[in-house]
């Protein structure tokens, strides 16, 4: 919205020229995100007690997580809020990067309500069936994967050309057919969905390594977007910075720097509630929507690879739940003492704050090894 009343206003009030640059609208929409969530939660978080809204806790589950049922939970729902109003107020809202990273947001959002509801409603810890779930992921992850490779939104968006990490994006790739990497596509938005709402099983667990992926998906979306005019011997350049970093060049990424920037700073507002003990949880409506935009920004900036070193946290406990599941029922023996792996280690008597800590830790120094490949290359 800004953007465009700066392009119908700026002609008479050159201040509002500031609003064509990303960088400005970035940092507006994170701070926008942050206000939302830091001052409207305490509020959300009474209406939630109000309307006894608390968390289902599993009986056959972990002990000490006995005592945070009742917590509210929900708290996804004013995360989604915030980074919708800011999108809504910060993004260009021309860019298809936008629209099919916010729509399977907010659709997952919805999926992830009515599972948190039924499980309020019938106090049961089991929600919406595993095979209603992954029908509506599937569905919304197929039809976003077909739409951006089925050429309709362009070239650039369509580009079926998959980069490595750590290797000359300009000339090493491989080109699938759009079909096969429609496939892939999928598959990514559903694991990654899935991966984010196991690993939400802490005070703060998840969030972290999400705002942590968000900084440095800002960071990688408007390097590989992003080009600038310069001027040499009275000759106009352009200088593309993808190429001199032999990233991934995807003109118009760069626009997804306002959305992640308010998933960050909505997510730094929900944390500020969320620290242990927790006054709210993220619930389902979080979980599956906050996985679903990380995916469909690792996919839309050609980091779908990179993302795995990014996103590590999340790919190591989905892993540890397949892995375990895989395991047990071929042997009727465990692998780990409790999946996914943030229960492992709370068997093995590792208090919840540290184990939330250290996987914050280990989230940092995999973004930093990720930001490592802009140069070693």
């Amino acid at each position: 919205m800004f953007l465009w009343l700066s392009e119908l206003l700026r002609a008479d009030f050159g201040p509002m020229n500031v609003f064509r640059y990303v960088t400005f609208r970035t940092v507006g929409a994170m701070g926008t995100a942050l206000l939302i969530a830091l001052l409207l939660y305490p509020m959300f978080i009474r209406r939630l007690q109000a309307r006894q809204l608390g968390q289902v806790v599993r009986e056959d589950g972990l002990q000490t997580h006995l005592a945070k049922a009742g917590t509210p939970t929900m708290g996804g729902i004013l995360i989604l809020i915030a980074i919708g109003m800011s999108t809504l107020l910060w993004a260009d809202l021309r860019s298809a990067f936008v629209w099919l990273t916010i729509i399977p947001t907010m659709i997952f959002g919805v999926l992830g309500f009515m599972d948190d509801y039924l499980k309020i409603r019938d106090r049961d810890s089991k929600g919406v069936t595993e095979k209603q779930k992954l029908t509506v992921q599937v569905g919304t992850a197929a039809g976003a994967s077909l739409l951006m490779y089925s050429g309709l939104l362009g070239d650039v968006i369509g580009d079926t050309r998959m980069f490595f990490p750590f290797t000359d994006a300009t000339t090493f790739f491989v080109t699938l057919p759009w079909w096969l990497y429609a496939g892939f596509s999928t598959f990514v938005i559903i694991g990654y969905s899935n991966a984010v709402n196991l690993t939400d099983g802490q005070d703060g667990l998840a969030i972290g390594p999400m705002i942590v992926a968000s900084f440095t998906f800002i960071l990688l979306c408007y390097l590989a977007g992003s080009s600038f005019g310069i001027r040499l011997d009275d000759h106009a350049h352009s200088f593309d910075i993808a190429s001199y970093l032999l990233i991934p060049s995807v003109p118009g990424a760069q626009e997804l720097a306002p959305v992640l920037a308010a998933v960050a700073g909505a997510g730094i507002g929900f944390l500020w509630y969320n620290t242990h003990p927790a006054q709210v949880f993220m619930g389902d409506v979080g979980a599956l929507a906050l996985g679903g935009t990380f995916a469909m920004v690792a996919i839309l900036s050609k980091n779908e690879w990179l993302s795995v070193l990014i996103g590590g946290i999340f790919v190591v406990e989905i892993a540890s739940s397949l892995i375990q599941r895989m395991y047990y029922r071929r042997t009727g023996k465990r692998v780990f003492l409790m999946a996914p792996i943030h229960h492992h280690f709370e068997k093995k008597g590792w208090p919840e704050q540290r184990i939330t800590v250290r996987f914050w830790i280990i989230a940092i120094v995999l973004s930093l090894l990720a930001l490592a490949s802009l140069k070693l290359r």
